[in-house]
């Protein structure tokens, strides 16, 4: 029963905390960008625009829904949902951390670990395509069905030399369980070198993390390949005919599926939950340094501000960090700080790539879009695997 109880607060706690970094997602992206191209970007809800999520879901909530009356209805309010569904999914696989106690009861750091969790996780996120696919198809209208076929050829075409590259780690780490790859990463070379699969020999990895992630910014639809929803060719693509919390829930399914894929790769190749280096070398201080730091520059701010509500706010934040910071000095809540810290440090970074691409690089025709996958990805990932595989053969 104790079993049972701990799981269900595991899964609230992975809900609330995935549900909270999908709305904050949108913000950060919107204010990187802004920084980005020189704009302020949103500030006036809350506290520096802390409300802003909120008030778009409010907005969306909100807004009249409308159907159009030539639409398959069915199909047309399933494939957001669906699209959702498939999305939120994968997180319960994810490592955040090794197992632990918690009041006397041995519990993963995750919701469940399956002996085939890799081959059940591309599964599941394989056929996300068919919510986009229904969305374009059921709203009866020709630009929304070319973004969803676009979709579906890009996808079914970038998911080839994804499920490559995510082969490679597999020999290395010579298991589907998402929770052994981890630990297979565990350790250093030389003291102080992490053996992460993008490290690991006996052929340099970080080319298959290079096919990974450019295969990665393919499948979420992400700049330079978001051509479902070119919209100077498309009007918007596949969600063209579609409003309100329908329309959210495309938007919401892209933000979870790239908080999906960051998290793949970094389990896959990046070490998941295992520190960048030994704790003998001070690692378990990184985070309090990190905070400790944060906050600093938050009282500094605040001394500095001009706006009066600013001189609030920056000191404010400066105590939360500081209160973080407290925590992070606490050894006995080391075993579950610390792996969640270095997780969230490895995926957080991933996404920062992300939305740094999308800020600066221009989209690629679709022909160019395909023939990149087909005549140089798709070999290169195929390559890379038979030379792997053969070196890894070869000295095992």
């Amino acid at each position: 029963m104790d079993f049972f109880l701990l799981t269900l607060v595991k899964a609230a706690i992975i809900a609330l905390i995935f549900l909270t970094t999908l709305a904050y997602l949108q913000l950060l992206e919107r204010k990187l960008l802004a920084h980005i191209q020189r704009r302020p970007g949103p500030y006036r809800v809350g506290p520096h625009g802390l409300l802003q999520p909120l008030a778009d879901v409010i907005k969306l909530m909100t807004k009249e829904d409308l159907v159009p009356p030539y639409v398959n209805r069915t199909y047309y309010v399933l494939a957001p949902f669906l699209a959702v569904f498939l999305a939120l999914i994968p997180i319960c696989l994810i490592p955040f951390g090794p197992q632990v106690e918690i009041f006397g009861i041995p519990t993963l750091m995750q919701l469940t670990d399956l002996p085939v969790g890799l081959v059940a996780l591309l599964a599941i996120s394989s056929i996300g395509v068919y919510g986009i696919a229904l969305g374009g198809w059921a709203s009866n209208n020709k630009y929304s069905l070319l973004g969803a076929l676009r979709s579906s050829a890009q996808m079914v075409s970038y998911e080839l030399p994804l499920t490559i590259a995510i082969a490679t780690p597999l020999l290395l780490a010579n298991s589907l369980s998402l929770q052994e790859i981890t630990q297979a990463q565990s350790g250093f070379y030389f003291g102080f070198l992490p053996r992460w699969h993008v490290f690991q020999m006996p052929w340099p990895q970080v080319v298959t993390f290079i096919i990974f992630v450019i295969a990665a910014f393919a499948e979420t639809n992400r700049l330079p390949f978001d051509m479902p929803e070119a919209e100077n060719e498309l009007v918007a693509g596949f969600h063209t005919e579609y409003s309100s919390m329908k329309f959210a829930g495309f938007f919401m399914a892209e933000y979870a599926n790239i908080v999906t894929i960051c998290s793949l790769g970094t389990v896959l190749f990046l070490g998941g939950y295992n520190p960048l280096f030994p704790p003998e070398l001070g690692s378990n201080y990184v985070p309090s340094l990190l905070f400790l730091f944060g906050a600093a520059v938050l009282f500094f701010h605040g001394a500095q501000a001009q706006r009066w509500r600013d001189k609030i706010t920056f000191p404010l934040f400066g105590v939360v960090f500081l209160g973080i910071t407290a925590l992070f000095f606490i050894p006995m809540l080391w075993p579950y700080l610390l792996p969640v810290f270095w997780f969230a440090l490895k995926a957080g970074m991933m996404i920062f790539l992300f939305i740094w691409v999308r800020g600066t690089l221009p989209r690629f025709r679709y022909d160019q879009l395909m023939s990149f996958a087909w005549k140089f990805l798709f070999p290169v990932a195929l390559l890379n695997l038979i030379i792997t595989s053969g070196l890894v053969a070869a000295v095992s």
